[in-house]
């Protein structure tokens, strides 16, 4: 896990199940995760995920 420590970059990335985290931006998400949002601080990203990601439970059979 890194730590935020102001100078390195997230990207807000979401999964098949409609989960959503963040991943270092220099980084290519991992599969079945893809770029969903914003890129910035960490906690620029955890607000953004608090407004995309209402309803925490997983989407039902996920993406077609």
């Amino acid at each position: 896990m890194y730590e935020d420590d102001g100078d390195r970059r997230y990207t807000v990335v979401r999964n098949d199940a409609g989960q959503y985290s963040t991943w270092p931006a220099d980084r290519t998400p991992p599969r079945g995760w893809e770029v969903a949002g914003r890129t910035g601080t960490k906690a620029e990203c955890l607000a953004e995920i608090e407004t995309l990601w209402t309803d925490l439970r997983p989407a039902r059979g996920g993406r077609s």
